[in-house]
């Protein structure tokens, strides 16, 4: 059986998790870039601070990660065994956060995409298709409904 953590190793790991500028954002940024896109990150004057805004387009992108923002919760929050009385409200007052703030930013009249980590990693060329289709059709002053992802 593996030996868990210590009080202060799992301290010590979870204090090195960030919170801007993970390898997920990283690459759909680097992407982005490559195609041509230009936008700024973390806008500390929008709900949420969004990881990408393009403010041309009026378009927010986030980048959750899937343990934090609660992915496919109800099957995932029986999977918590450990300090089930912290992690279970804390992820849920994440996932109750993102919805103000998507709802926030909508009422500004931003659309929001949210992205898995795990998809960014995975689909990274879809992903950007769906951004730069997105921007194409509100170029045109046609704008498609982003998909939830």
């Amino acid at each position: 059986m593996p030996r868990l953590p210590t009080t202060p190793q799992r301290s010590y790991i979870m204090s090195r998790i960030r919170a801007k500028n993970t390898k997920p954002e990283l690459l759909l940024r680097k992407a982005l870039w490559a195609k041509g896109i230009r936008y700024r990150t973390h806008a500390k004057d929008l709900p949420g601070k969004p990881d990408i805004v393009i403010r041309k387009y009026r378009l927010a992108i986030f980048v959750d990660g899937e343990f934090w923002h609660g992915h496919q919760w109800e099957k995932t929050k029986g999977i918590i065994k450990s300090n089930r009385d912290f992690w279970i409200p804390k992820i849920e007052r994440n996932i109750q956060r993102d919805k103000d703030n998507n709802a926030a930013l909508i009422n500004m009249g931003y659309t929001v995409f949210r992205f898995w980590s795990d998809d960014v990693r995975k689909h990274l060329q879809k992903i950007v298709n769906q951004i730069q289709l997105y921007i194409e059709t509100a170029g045109e002053g046609r704008v498609p409904y982003p998909a939830d992802y």
